[in-house]
């Protein structure tokens, strides 16, 4: 456990880790499989009802005060990240698959994390109402941006194969609908949400092993293994560096120039540098065929792990020089 937090290597990224080991042992199929694509279906749609009536109307309003601060925010992770994403196809492919390469351009379009974004903002002393309600809005603004920027940046190398009407209406049925009910169910359930909201996060966590489980049981049995090697991990380790540091750079220089003070400086780098795992590994199961559901998802499982130490020594950093 020492050499876990010394590393700030994410405990649940560990558990990703034996469910994917499981899953190339034991992949489900036939009825077993059936049932584990049912019962991800609901928790998928239990886990966005579930960030619906977590997120508060007066965050949104209050959010929408400083609109300037999440256009930034927005621009980097809907627009920036996606055009950076697209032109790692300079090294297709010599150093990247166009699996893998696809898998990147996903891992772009996504919309900001929650969590960790906000835990890291608190850390470092930044301005947390406005990193609850940007990432908040970031996750809400992905249901819909994000099938759409596939649509752009990813339908050509897809030959056609993607259909991104049938995936933006999948999208709405099973991840938009059971948000928009959440969130209208906030003034009945609020207060139990706020009070078991630890316990509702462990739902979040089940709700990703199940995706995870059943998408990489379909791509072990098309083959993942045979697709990827050790060099290929250390190039998607490579490359999400590289987006990183050219991100976080984007963020901090644009925050200054643009006049931020300290506080949102902290807001826009925290926020408009992260990807998240939560909302990216269910929206995958559902736009993507599953046979190819775990290679699009592995750049983002291992990006996440990066952002995630990256930034916590980052956070660390501007906690001691505002002390």
């Amino acid at each position: 456990m020492n050499i876990i937090k010394l590393l700030k290597i994410d405990p649940f990224l560990l558990t990703l880790i034996i469910v994917v080991i499981t899953a190339t042992i034991l992949p489900c199929e036939g009825d077993t499989k059936r049932f584990f694509e049912t019962l991800t279906t609901i928790a998928i749609a239990l886990l966005f009802f579930m960030h619906g009536a977590k997120l508060s109307f007066n965050a949104i309003i209050d959010g929408i005060k400083n609109w300037k601060l999440h256009l930034v925010i927005f621009v980097t992770t809907f627009i920036v990240f996606p055009i950076l994403g697209s032109t790692l196809q300079i090294f297709v492919p010599t150093l990247l698959s166009n699996d893998l390469y696809l898998g990147f351009i996903y891992l772009c379009t996504l919309p900001a994390t929650v969590q960790s974004a906000i835990a890291f903002t608190s850390i470092a002393r930044g301005n947390i109402a406005a990193a609850i309600c940007s990432a908040s809005a970031s996750t809400l603004l992905g249901v819909f941006v994000t099938p759409i920027l596939i649509g752009i940046f990813m339908h050509t190398q897809s030959n056609g194969a993607l259909d991104i009407s049938d995936a933006i209406y999948s999208i709405m049925i099973k991840l938009m609908l059971p948000f928009v009910i959440g969130h209208l169910s906030r003034p009945l359930i609020g207060k139990w949400i706020d009070k078991y909201r630890k316990v509702i996060n462990q739902t979040d966590r089940l709700s990703i092993l199940l995706v995870v489980y059943v998408a990489f049981s379909s791509a072990v049995i098309n083959g993942i293994w045979q697709q990827i090697d050790l060099i290929s991990f250390i190039t998607i380790i490579f490359f999400s560096l590289l987006l990183l540091t050219i991100v976080l750079l984007i963020t901090t220089y644009s925050a200054r120039l643009l006049g931020f003070n300290k506080q949102d400086e902290i807001t826009i780098v925290f926020c408009g540098s992260k990807k998240s795992l939560a909302s990216g590994i269910p929206m995958a199961s559902i736009i993507f065929p599953i046979s190819v559901t775990g290679i699009m998802v592995l750049p983002l499982m291992i990006f996440h792990q990066i952002q995630l130490m990256v930034c916590a020594l980052l956070a660390a950093h501007y906690a001691k020089r505002r002390d």
